[in-house]
């Protein structure tokens, strides 16, 4: 079975424990799973419209969309007004749905809040961190 074209949407300087546990599951070889790591740190430019772009070129190769929902996942980003979104992930998340990449969104808390864009989207929601559950998801999707 292929693995899929997964992008994984996290708050970089919050949740990054959880992107390192999904790296884990894409080296495993015996875990269908692979990801595109999107972290605008990571793209070694502090130039919104260059990170921008370099984010809407990994989306669009992506059929998936796992969104990582942490306590700061909907919170305003200091250059929210050039980002065009609250913040990186709600960017991430509307240029998701435009090239209508299925969305899964995990929340770590069932108490914190949702991104902006993630709210009413026709996404398969797991309510945990948990391996298991968010391949089943990945897999309904």
């Amino acid at each position: 079975m292929a693995k899929k074209k997964v992008i994984v949407c996290f708050d970089y300087e919050n949740d990054n424990r959880y992107k390192n546990l999904i790296n884990a599951w894409d080296k495993n070889l015996d875990i269908d799973f692979s990801f595109n790591d999107l972290t605008p740190n990571e793209i070694q430019t502090s130039d919104i419209p260059r990170i921008k772009g370099a984010l809407t070129t990994k989306i669009n190769q992506a059929t998936y969309t796992l969104v990582i929902v942490g306590r700061y996942s909907n919170s305003q980003h200091k250059d929210h007004k050039e980002i065009g979104y609250k913040n990186w992930q709600n960017f991430e998340i509307a240029k998701s749905k435009e090239n209508k990449n299925k969305l899964i969104a995990v929340k770590l808390d069932r108490l914190f809040d949702s991104p902006d864009e993630l709210k009413y989207a026709d996404a398969t929601w797991v309510y945990s961190f948990d391996q298991k559950e968010i391949i089943d998801a990945l897999n309904k999707a």
